[in-house]
C-alpha cells in the first residue's frame, strides 16, 4: 500500500509530495522546499520514516516546483526525472527567480526524461504516467489505479485549474489534458494538486465551472 504525505513549502505555497510502500522505497514528487528550514524538515521526515528515496519526479519545472530538486538529489543521490518539453521551462527558472525577487534557487539539471505510458516503480509499487500538457509545456501527472489516485501536479484543482498566462502555456491544451485524461478516471480518483486542499475526479465533474462551462 502506498502512503502519501505533502509538504507545503515556500511563499508560492507549493506540495511537496513523498510516497512510499511497505518497503520503505520511496518516491518525491516536485520538490519546492526553498528555505533550509524546509529542507531540513524534508529530510527529516525521510529519516524518521527510514525511507529509501528512490526516484525525484517533476510534474513540472516552474519555478516553485523545482526550488529543491538539486537539494533532493545532491541529499539522497537520485536522478530527477522530468517530460523533455519541460527544458526551456527548467532553462528559465533562474530569470524567473529574479523577476519574482526568490533568492537562495540551486540551479538544478534533468537526468533523465519520461513520459505518458512509461511506469515508474518503487518498492511493491506503481505509478502511470499521464502526458497532460496546458499549465506547462510537459506537464506529467502520476496515477496509480489499484489505489485509485492521481498525483496531478498543477492541472487541476478543487474548484479551479491551472494557470495559463505563463510563458509556454495554452488554456486549449490544459483543457483537453483534463477532459481526455483526468475526466475519464472514475469519479472516486482522489487528485492531490499542487497546491491547496485534494480533491476528487467527481467532485470537479459535477461542480468545476471550468469543465461545466
Amino acid at each position: 500500500m502506498i502512503h502519501i504525505h505533502y509538504f507545503t513549502f515556500s511563499p508560492f505555497a507549493e506540495n511537496t509530495y513523498i510516497l512510499w510502500d511497505e518497503t520503505k522505497e520511496a518516491v518525491i514528487i516536485d520538490p519546492g522546499c526553498l528555505a533550509q528550514y524546509e529542507k531540513e524538515e524534508l529530510a527529516d521526515f525521510v529519516a524518521d520514516n527510514q525511507l529509501t528515496v528512490k526516484h525525484l519526479l517533476q510534474t513540472h519545472t516552474h519555478l516553485d516546483h523545482v526550488f529543491g530538486s538539486a537539494f533532493v538529489k545532491r541529499k539522497f543521490g537520485v536522478k530527477m526525472l522530468m517530460h523533455k518539453n519541460e527544458i526551456p521551462v527548467l532553462d528559465n527558472v533562474e530569470s524567473r527567480c529574479q523577476m519574482w525577487g526568490v533568492k537562495g534557487y540551486e540551479p538544478v539539471e534533468a537526468d533523465g526524461f519520461i513520459d505518458e505510458g512509461d511506469v515508474i516503480k518503487f518498492g511493491n509499487s506503481e505509478l502511470e504516467i499521464l502526458f497532460v500538457p496546458g499549465h506547462a509545456p510537459g506537464h506529467l501527472a502520476f496515477v496509480n489505479h489499484a489505489q485509485k489516485f492521481v498525483i496531478g501536479g498543477d492541472v487541476l484543482f478543487r474548484g479551479s485549474v491551472g494557470r495559463t498566462d505563463f510563458p509556454l502555456c495554452s488554456y486549449t491544451d490544459l483543457m483537453n489534458s483534463i477532459k481526455t485524461k483526468f475526466m475519464t478516471l472514475d469519479d472516486d480518483y482522489k487528485v492531490y494538486a499542487g497546491h491547496n486542499d485534494p480533491t476528487t475526479i467527481g467532485l470537479e465533474r459535477r461542480t468545476n465551472p471550468f469543465i461545466n462551462q
